[in-house]
Formats: C-alpha cells, sequence, structure tokens
C-alpha cells in the first residue's frame, strides 16, 4: 500500500533509481574509488618476517610491503589521486582470504600462496617469492624429515598451506603425527621452544626469519627437504580485473627492469630488523627462472 497521494508507479520507480544506485556503489572499482578521493586499503600480517611484519615502533615493514609502496605509486600515478591515502589493516592467517573476498582490503602484502583452491575465490599477481615448507625443529633434536615425527606433535598455523599438505601426509602415509594448529607464527615457535610441540612446519623462509629474530637464537634449526613447493603473491580482488592489470603491469615492470633486486636483497641479504640478523637467502635458482617469463599463472 503507497501513502495517500503517491502514484504506484512513482514508488516503484525510486526502488528502480535507489536498486541501480546500490548496485554501481557496489560494483564501483578500486581506481574509482581511489579517482573519487578513498584510500587504498592494505592488508598486512603481524609476523611473517621478512614479508610483512612489525618493526619495534609498530610500523609494518618487510619486503612485501616495500612491492606494495610502489604498487600504490602506480595507482596515484594512474588515478591522478597524488595524495591518495594508505589505510594499513593487520591480518591473521585465517582470514586473509576473507578480507579480500568481502572487500575490506584492497591489497594483503605479505607470504601467502598462490594456489588452485585459493584462486576460486581471490586472485594473485606475479610470486615476488618461491619457497616450500619445511621442519623447524630445536637444535638438540635428531629429528630431519616428516616420518621422524611417527608418534609426536608437529605444530603449523591455522590456515596455511603447509598445514593442509602435512595434515595429507600424515593420513596417506599412516604417521600417527599429532598435528596441532597454532593462532600465528609466533605461538607456533614457541611451542618448539617450550617442548609443547616438537617441530613447526611451514614456509622455510618465515622459519629462518623467525628463529633467526628469537630473543635466543641458535636454539633452533631448519631441516628436511621441501613438503610442498609454495609460489608467494600479492594477493588482491578476482572481480576488479582494471585493478588487477595494473598490479601485473607493474610487478611485471618491477621483475623485468630488475628494480625487485635491490628490494629482494634489502630483506634476503642485509640485516633486518627487530634484530639486525641477515637471512643470506640470495634469489634462488627457481625464482631466477619463474622471473625470466614472469607471470600470474603458476602450476599449483
Amino acid at each position: 500500500m503507497t501513502h495517500a497521494g503517491t502514484p504506484r508507479g512513482a514508488t516503484f520507480t525510486a526502488m528502480l533509481v535507489l536498486s541501480a544506485w546500490l548496485h554501481q556503489a557496489q560494483a564501483q572499482t578500486v581506481l574509482e574509488r581511489i579517482a573519487a578521493g578513498g584510500k587504498l586499503v592494505i592488508a598486512h600480517r603481524e609476523v611473517s618476517i621478512p614479508f610483512s611484519y612489525l618493526d619495534a615502533n609498530k610500523n609494518p615493514v618487510g619486503y612485501a610491503m616495500d612491492l606494495c609502496a610502489k604498487l600504490a605509486d602506480v595507482v596515484r600515478q594512474k588515478t591522478g589521486a597524488k595524495k591518495m591515502e594508505v589505510e594499513y589493516v593487520m591480518v591473521a592467517s585465517n582470514e586473509r582470504l576473507s578480507t579480500i573476498e568481502k572487500g575490506k582490503a584492497d591489497l594483503e602484502c605479505g607470504s601467502t600462496t598462490n594456489n588452485a583452491e585459493r584462486r576460486q575465490t581471490v586472485a594473485f599477481t606475479i610470486p615476488h617469492f618461491i619457497t616450500g615448507a619445511r621442519l623447524l625443529v630445536r637444535s638438540g633434536d635428531t629429528y630431519e624429515r616428516i616420518e621422524d615425527l611417527q608418534g609426536k606433535t608437529l605444530v603449523s598455523t591455522k590456515g596455511t598451506t603447509p598445514l593442509k599438505a602435512a595434515e595429507q601426509a600424515n593420513r596417506e602415509r599412516l604417521l600417527r603425527i599429532n598435528i596441532v594448529e597454532a593462532a600465528d607464527n609466533a605461538q607456533a615457535i614457541e611451542m618448539v621452544e617450550k617442548g609443547d610441540a616438537d617441530a613447526f612446519v611451514m614456509d622455510d623462509v618465515l622459519l629462518y626469519g623467525l628463529a633467526a629474530n628469537r630473543p635466543k637464537t641458535g636454539k633452533l634449526k631448519v631441516v628436511g627437504k621441501f613438503l610442498t613447493t609454495e609460489p608467494l603473491a600479492i594477493m588482491l580482488s578476482k572481480n576488479d580485473p582494471e585493478f588487477k592489470k595494473l598490479v601485473d603491469e607493474e610487478m611485471r615492470r618491477l621483475i623485468v627492469s630488475k628494480e625487485i633486486i635491490p628490494i629482494y636483497n634489502k630483506w634476503f641479504l642485509k640485516p633486518i630488523p627487530p634484530k639486525y640478523t641477515p637471512l643470506n637467502m640470495p634469489v634462488s635458482y627457481l625464482l631466477k627462472d619463474f622471473w625470466k617469463y614472469p607471470t600470474d599463472v603458476v602450476p599449483f
């Protein structure tokens, strides 16, 4: 029922206009929003050293953060929004995908693996690192392989691909490993240090970074062969092709021009905060080969 004096046709037309306006607002692209004065929202991690973590002043820093700063610059240039602000949002491992999928952030700049399962709901740009899952154990332990952990406790971070790989290996090989989930990398490494877990399975580069920045160094070691191959890439929405095209073009330019190399060296070869310990990890042959023909298409 309409109010007196209000034609039904006018009410219906108003509803259509409102519906169209709402649809247009929801469909606004990242570049349209920035051009209209909006912020670029970047999601980051707390302890994904050296990709994305907090320094002593609680500012987000890291290899992926530096790359995202380059992407932010190209967004400013493309939109003409020279005063574009960047808002940072910290995300846990298990909420990374939903943060991008729901539009709460435009880029997730960290250590996220680009794989087929995740590509069903989000998109990735060209990988900035290729790693694999290995084991972190106490220095005095003799574990070398996941098979050595039969009847032991293995921890990994909730919502990660190494956790799924360990669960699959445990199931298929009948290893009888007690696999537990940690809320984040910091909790997982503390469990190994305290003896609450015998090993921590995670991307080896993250394990090296975490171990190098513990209060007492030399107490932990990375062991074993790769359980997985992990192409790490910046994550973004799969529903904004214009924004993705811009991000892909800039990542490709950084790689082809080799502008990415000093950024890489800054975080993997030189001393980094908080303890200013170098990781001493030069660009791997696998990553060098991948960067010869940089693409967002990965065979995983």
